[in-house]
């Protein structure tokens, strides 16, 4: 773009108007090229899609809280059972699919001989998702 003030008496000066012609042409381009464009994109058969849920429902395993008492009493969801017994409801929840959660709440106090054989007990019947529960200072 040149600027070149037209002067009648010289040819040879500077003029001071902008030429508009290429910009011009370039904005015409422009709106040729959206008017050819617009309509490929919006042509679409007009339909009504059905709607699904993609949320995969999950069944969340059972929860067992396994607490073992200061003196060593076993509690299977606040009930009282032995270790023999424990065997028999460990081997039951290791057979159930999903298995459940086995949150393992022990008292400070007890020895650790009692957390051993509940441990050993639910290794031998096959429960893998053992947690031990603790309480924050």
């Amino acid at each position: 773009m040149a600027f070149h003030i037209h002067d009648d008496q010289n040819e040879d000066s500077i003029m001071s108007e902008i030429n508009m012609t290429p910009m011009v042409d370039v904005m015409l381009v422009l709106l040729i090229i959206f008017i050819i464009t617009l309509p490929v994109i919006q042509q679409a058969v007009k339909i009504e899609l059905p709607k699904a849920n993609s949320v995969r429902n999950e069944v969340k395993p059972e929860s067992v809280q396994l607490t073992i008492d200061g003196k060593g009493q076993i509690f299977w969801n606040s009930t009282a059972i032995d270790l023999k017994t424990f065997d028999g409801y460990a081997e039951k929840a290791a057979q159930k699919e999903p298995q459940p959660e086995i949150n393992l709440r022990a008292d400070k106090s007890v020895k650790y001989e009692y957390v051993a054989q509940v441990l050993a007990a639910s290794r031998r019947a096959g429960l893998t998702k053992l947690g031990f529960v603790t309480e924050p200072d």
